[in-house]
């Protein structure tokens, strides 16, 4: 089946135990999710990908969520942003919506309340993030989503037609695993001649030679990654 883009989801909180329960449950309810540790990270992620929401803990070290939240608003980011706190009084309410949330949930927070929120957040707003171009990070690489080009800094990176549309494929589902059956049905549909696009082995031959432009060591490849018995997987900074 062609792929459709799923949500894109940024989970900022430096507690990486809540972190990674919520990446966790988040994915399981069809969300790509990535995850940030502090605003600094955040904000580096936030340079190089689109997110459809950001939810963010309110009380981290440094930039806390309410000013990192101030200083998006500040630069006219518009993805909406959910905001976690411990403390759940009116007055914190308030701060947290006149900074520029979007909404507010106070912990401790039943799970499904989380993703009930989120999606009535994505229903207020569901194209507002869909604009501008968007770029993939993949070490000092960036991937143009709009435009299916790679960057080493103002250097282009030449890609033959079959790396144009693996990029493609991989991008639109970064994060998630490809299996090569979808990359080869994948690939012969976009050739536009309903062919399949070669064997496992063409494909793990296609594979090897992309993984020459974007790893430092394509021996141990740190983007473009093999899920054994499954896959391939696109996980980008």
């Amino acid at each position: 089946m062609p792929y459709s883009a799923e949500p894109h989801l940024l989970i900022v909180d430096d507690d990486e135990r809540i972190r990674t329960l919520l990446k966790s449950f988040l994915q399981r309810h069809g969300f790509l999710v990535t995850a940030a540790r502090d605003a600094g990270h955040a904000r580096s992620l936030l340079a190089g990908l689109e997110f459809n929401l950001i939810v963010m803990d309110v009380m981290m070290p440094g930039d806390d969520g309410l000013s990192l939240t101030r200083d998006l608003r500040g630069r006219s980011v518009s993805t909406p942003i959910l905001l976690l706190t411990a403390r759940g009084e009116t007055r914190e309410r308030i701060e947290g919506l006149e900074a520029g949330a979007d909404d507010y949930l106070a912990k401790p927070f039943e799970p499904k309340e989380l993703l009930l929120r989120i999606n009535a957040i994505l229903r207020r707003v569901p194209q507002e993030t869909e604009s501008g171009p968007k770029y993939l990070s993949l070490g000092p690489l960036k991937y143009d989503q709009d435009r299916g080009e790679l960057w080493d800094g103002d250097t282009p990176v030449k890609l033959t037609a079959t790396e144009v549309q693996l990029m493609r494929i991989f991008a639109t589902h970064a994060g998630d695993v490809v299996s090569r059956t979808e990359l080869i049905e994948e690939l012969g549909r976009e050739r536009g001649n309903g062919e399949e696009g070669g064997g496992d082995r063409a494909v793990d031959v296609q594979i090897t030679r992309l993984r020459r432009k974007i790893e430092r060591d394509p021996r141990e490849p740190r983007y473009l990654q093999t899920v054994r018995g499954l896959g391939y997987m696109l996980a980008p900074d």
